[in-house]
């Protein structure tokens, strides 16, 4: 989206001229502003604020809510798909000039048992929403039931994945359920068990290890049980056992362990690395295995194996939001130069600017002079990502949710049956309508 709007500002007049066209193919009307979720799923934000509409944003340029299911490079074109889950026969074929692949990643899964049918992700608004609701009702559970092994396995709540995502979402969802357990009068704080497990030696692997000790720390003093070098070995049938020898019941399972290319690029003529990542100079032209150009071919995001000139060892940029809107920057640019004739520019990232809230009022931060951490760490994430936001009354938006979620007390209330609209309505054609 961010390609689209820059080069939606410099060409305007010779789009609505109809000299050139800008055709913008996503699976969703909106773009997700990623970094936001946890506070999401914790209450904080409206989840329509953190999602900017594409056709507002982009006046200028053809949306299609569509899905690319192959691209021919060689012939420069794309074949999409317009179906909804469930529907077929809505396929088409677009032809193109210039192409930006940029679709992303998506959650990288392991052949757990269990995780299929147990498994919460986490990386949509949808999943944030559903992750809430799902948390706030098991509360509701462990307070009525009076089974004390199902009020134990609906109070322990299992992270598997220690980057950004997961880390930043027990944090928020932990602090929380600590807030509304006190409007039970059987539930205590201490009574809710949070489990985070980790395949390597430490968390927030692309956090420096000083702010990454500092936050396992203050993990561990809010009582969340973490667990380094372990993996998932099942969770059938709701049992959580670990590599560790661990073993519990859990009804709340949260899978954040890394992400994937998206699978489309799978199903292009495009060079891929050993990771599936499109191959890509520094100046984000897609690149053949000997280091030659693709012609009228770029990529940025999650998707591109970027060079990372400041990482030793020929390093690739990581797969994040700060990269992905600075290379989507950059790329606007390059291509923009590349129409005119002019040098390209090499993609150099900016110094460590990562942050991530570990509750209200609490959070850690790189800067450029250094590491901060607690209230002042928490404004300057939440400073950055306004910031950073994509748009303006998306900005005001979120700004008036922290506002008033300073003013009130926080709600928590679970929602779980707007994800089921029409269960209720199913439920009047297997009941007893004739029962007096």
């Amino acid at each position: 989206m961010t390609v689209a709007l820059r080069l939606q500002q410099s060409l305007r007049t010779r789009l609505r001229s109809g000299q050139d066209e800008i055709t913008v193919v996503e699976p969703q009307p909106y773009l997700t502003y990623h970094p936001l979720l946890a506070e999401v799923a914790a209450g904080t934000i409206d989840p329509r604020h953190v999602v900017v509409p594409l056709r507002r944003t982009l006046p200028d340029c053809r949306v299609l809510t569509a899905r690319v299911t192959r691209i021919d490079h060689a012939g420069r074109r794309a074949r999409i798909d317009a179906a909804g889950p469930g529907e077929s026969g809505l396929t088409s074929e677009l032809r193109y000039d210039l192409l930006v692949v940029a679709p992303g990643s998506v959650s990288r899964t392991d052949p757990v048992p269990g995780l299929a049918e147990h498994g919460l992700g986490f990386g949509t608004v949808g999943e944030a929403v559903g992750l809430r609701n799902h948390v706030l009702e098991q509360l509701d559970l462990a307070s009525t039931t009076r089974d004390p092994e199902l009020r134990q396995a609906a109070l322990t709540f299992v992270f598997v994945g220690a980057g950004y995502a997961g880390v930043g979402a027990l944090a928020e969802l932990e602090d929380m359920a600590r807030y509304a357990a006190k409007g039970y009068h059987n539930l205590q704080a201490d009574d809710l068990r949070w489990v985070l497990v980790e395949a390597t030696d430490r968390i927030l692997p692309d956090e420096s290890p000083e702010l990454a000790a500092h936050t396992l720390g203050e993990l561990r003093e809010r009582n969340v049980d973490v667990r380094l070098r372990t993996t998932l070995e099942s969770a059938a049938d709701r049992l959580i056992t670990l590599s560790d020898g661990g073993r519990f019941a859990a009804r709340t399972l949260v899978w954040t362990a890394g992400t994937r290319p998206a699978p489309l690029l799978n199903a292009t003529d495009l060079p891929l690395d050993r990771n599936g990542r499109i191959r890509c100079l520094p100046t984000l032209r897609i690149a053949t295995p000997d280091g030659q150009p693709v012609p009228d071919a770029w990529a940025a995001g999650d998707c591109a194996a970027v060079p990372d000139p400041t990482a030793a060892d020929g390093a690739l940029c990581a797969p994040n939001a700060q990269h992905a809107l600075a290379q989507a920057e950059l790329l606007a640019a390059n291509l923009l130069a590349a129409l005119s004739g002019q040098p390209l520019r090499d993609y150099r990232p900016d110094h460590p600017a990562c942050s991530t809230s570990l509750g209200v009022g609490r959070a850690v931060a790189h800067t450029r002079r250094g590491q901060l951490t607690g209230r002042r760490a928490w404004w300057l994430h939440r400073a950055r990502h306004l910031r950073r936001m994509p748009s303006t009354e998306r900005r005001v938006r979120i700004l008036a949710d922290w506002l008033l979620a300073a003013m009130f007390r926080r709600e928590v209330v679970s929602l779980g049956s707007v994800e089921h609209p029409r269960a209720e309505f199913e439920a009047g054609f297997t009941e007893d309508r004739f029962h007096p």
